[in-house]
């Protein structure tokens, strides 16, 4: 080997050894300061967790139970007639309000009424026949027993005339009471049999609800109580009413009440057979203590909030009363103007600090900083 050569080589070897005594030392020195401790007297202050909030307010609830029913016209009736006849007239249209008393249909009546002018002409005579009878008794030109059948003549009659004005009567058909005519059946004309169907009259100003509720709130019914219903084809609306029937007997085999209330129908939009979703109020708590529902914390069999005190996330347990749709009743644990965590609380820890970033009538409250007692 050429003696330039070799002194490269150790030129390179000196070189070498020279960085890594320097990357040694580097490393030693940055670990030992990595291992000293932080001066006396600070404290390294935990991580802020930012979440939304909501205070503890009083409101009212109601305690309702859910069912489903029926809406029924509160008087339904098929409109037949009593006596065989052809109709001369019919005196409603199709879908028309008539009031309680108003003709709906009359059957042809001369046959009836002939009779009844030879009736009326009966009496008119017994009664002469009477009263003669009566006059010749009085002077003894009578038996007792003549005067007796000139009376009985006399009330024969008028019962016969009381037997064809009824039958007459029934010759025209009246509305037994207020409401909505349904699509008939017959045309003017038309022989009709006895109990023949003609139309169906209904009262649908005030409705009728049929529900049944299980028998656990039997105890809780009374007349009076307040339902709220719910149809189809009326989404966004509600509609009111009360019980005024309650079942007397559990039904044996669903172990559930029926309950019948009224539900006023202005306008007549609710109709007969409708399908309801029924509310019923079993009791109204005034100042009930409520959180979002969103703020309960279930841990096991428990149930627990984080409550924001100072800054501090501090986890409370409750207990719950009712609860409804976005909201649930305290009835252990809190206290009016209370905050608690809304959102966020998934990644806390009891003790940890809060920052409240918004809050549902919950003012702002940011964490204390350490030192500062």
């Amino acid at each position: 080997m050429k003696p330039s050569t070799k002194k490269g080589l150790i030129a390179l070897l000196a070189l070498a050894v020279v960085a890594g005594v320097g990357l040694w030392w580097r490393n030693a020195h940055l670990s030992t300061v990595a291992a000293k401790p932080a001066p006396s007297g600070v404290v390294q202050a935990p991580p802020v967790m930012t979440v939304r909030a909501a205070r503890v307010k009083r409101a009212a609830l109601r305690e309702e139970v859910s069912a489903v029913g029926t809406l029924l016209a509160n008087e339904s009736v098929m409109i037949r007639p009593e006596v065989d006849g052809r109709i001369s007239e019919i005196h409603f249209t199709e879908g028309q309000f008539v009031a309680r008393g108003a003709r709906l249909v009359s059957l042809d009546s001369s046959e009836i009424e002939a009779q009844l002018r030879a009736v009326e002409a009966e009496v008119t005579l017994n009664r002469s026949r009477l009263k003669r009878a009566e006059e010749l008794k009085e002077k003894n030109f009578i038996s007792a027993q003549a005067l007796d059948e000139a009376r009985e003549n006399l009330n024969q009659s008028l019962a016969r005339q009381a037997e064809i004005q009824a039958r007459l009567e029934k010759t025209v058909i009246r509305a037994p009471f207020d409401g909505v005519v349904g699509l008939r059946q017959v045309s003017p004309g038309a022989y009709v049999n006895k109990g023949q169907d003609i139309a169906r009259l209904e009262g649908i100003g005030t409705l009728k609800l049929d529900f049944r509720v299980p028998e656990v709130f039997l105890s809780r019914l009374r007349v009076g109580q307040e339902v709220t219903v719910a149809v189809d084809a009326y989404p966004n609306e509600q509609f009111k009413g009360q019980i005024y029937a309650i079942e007397p007997a559990v039904d044996e085999q669903t172990r559930t009440v029926l309950l019948r209330a009224r539900i006023p129908n202005p306008g007549v939009r609710l109709k007969p057979g409708m399908f309801a979703r029924v509310s019923l109020t079993l009791g109204v708590r005034d100042n009930a203590l409520v959180v979002p529902e969103e703020a309960i914390v279930p841990r096991g069999q428990e149930l627990f909030v984080f409550k924001v005190v100072d800054g501090k996330a501090l986890l409370t347990q409750v207990e719950l009363g009712l609860r409804r749709p976005g909201e649930a009743e305290i009835l252990a644990g809190l206290a009016p103007g209370d905050v608690v965590v809304t959102d966020g609380h998934q990644r806390l820890r009891d003790g940890a600090q809060v920052e409240i970033v918004s809050a549902a009538g919950a003012p702002p409250q940011t964490p204390r900083k350490p030192g500062n007692g």
